[in-house]
């Protein structure tokens, strides 16, 4: 149980999400799950993250903006997160917010997604539908990259993390 917990932690870590813990869970010897268990756990919490991170953003974005620090530094997230985004609604429509959250590189993911999505207004249940595929493509993804270094190095995580 206590492995399920730090999967879903490395999860929602911002910039991290399953990006980082399905490597975490397949190749750290710290982990005595199966590949299965750990997809599914890392999934499912991924996809967790960004709608209850939807859900908030509207509330806490009302309260914050009051603050005009806070304001400021809005201004500049929602600026950069709505350009990054923008270019794949625009090509893709709402699928191109699936894209984007499903490629696994830095600064892509379901938190820069749900505010990229909230910064041009799209709908929650199109973010949500958007959301469960990125995360779908990025654990696809993730989880052969893993599989493949498994197989040539599993101690490759030690050089890094203790997990």
């Amino acid at each position: 149980m206590i492995e399920i917990l730090k999967l879903i932690g490395w999860t929602f870590v911002p910039a991290l999400e399953l990006r980082a813990s399905i490597p975490i869970g397949i190749l750290s010897p710290n982990y005595h799950l199966s590949v299965a268990t750990v997809v599914t756990v890392c999934v499912l919490a991924n996809i967790l993250l960004g709608i209850v991170f939807y859900l908030l953003l509207d509330t806490a974005m009302k309260l914050l903006r009051k603050m005009a620090w806070f304001e400021r530094l809005y201004q500049r997230l929602l600026v950069r997160a709505q350009r990054k985004i923008q270019r794949y609604v625009d090509r893709w429509g709402e699928l191109g917010v699936a894209i984007f959250i499903g490629i696994p590189l830095p600064g892509s993911g379901v938190i820069t997604g749900a505010l990229g999505s909230y910064a041009i207004g799209l709908k929650r249940n199109k973010f949500f539908i958007a959301n469960v595929i990125g995360v779908l493509i990025a654990a696809v993804i993730v989880t052969v990259a893993a599989m493949i270094v498994s197989r040539t190095g599993r101690n490759i995580l030690g050089i890094f993390i203790k997990t």
